[in-house]
């Protein structure tokens, strides 16, 4: 399992469904690796078609198969209202190194409700040519079997 730091940059949306039905809404992004979270700037009155260019990090390590993004709309005086969502598998960004920015689709409750533009990339953890070489250093134990 690859091990470093993953890239995200959030480009924009579009066709995203307004749940505020008065005015625009003021979307924004939050985005989950495993246990890490994070979110981006509202994209206060841009409605249905936000930009953002906006860039994240995350560490990847053991057990990250996917980074889950959870599109909401940010609301003034009442609970947050939920867009909808898109869960990207990261094995692709593994194998190649980088995705360039792709449509993905936002989808609530099992239905298409827009879509988001996303870009990855990932940098694996440079590992040390030497570590193997240390652990052979200290007298090589691992070889070693108890005579009388």
């Amino acid at each position: 399992m690859p091990q470093g730091t993953l890239q995200v940059v959030l480009v924009s949306a579009k066709g995203l469904d307004n749940t505020d039905f008065l005015c625009n809404m003021d979307p924004y992004v939050l985005f989950t690796c495993r246990t890490q979270e994070q979110k981006s700037r509202v994209a206060s009155g841009q409605g249905s078609e936000p930009e953002w260019n906006e860039y994240f990090e995350f560490n990847i390590s053991e057990g990250v198969y996917e980074l889950e993004l959870k599109i909401m709309d940010s609301d003034v005086g009442s609970q947050d209202d939920f867009v909808g969502e898109v869960i990207i598998p990261l094995e692709p960004v593994f194998e190649e190194g980088n995705v360039p920015t792709t449509a993905y689709n936002v989808v609530k409750d099992k239905n298409y409700c827009g879509e988001i533009r996303i870009g990855l990339s990932f940098t694996p953890e440079e590992r040390q040519s030497g570590d193997d070489q240390v652990e052979e250093s200290f007298g090589g134990w691992k070889q070693s079997t108890y005579t009388d």
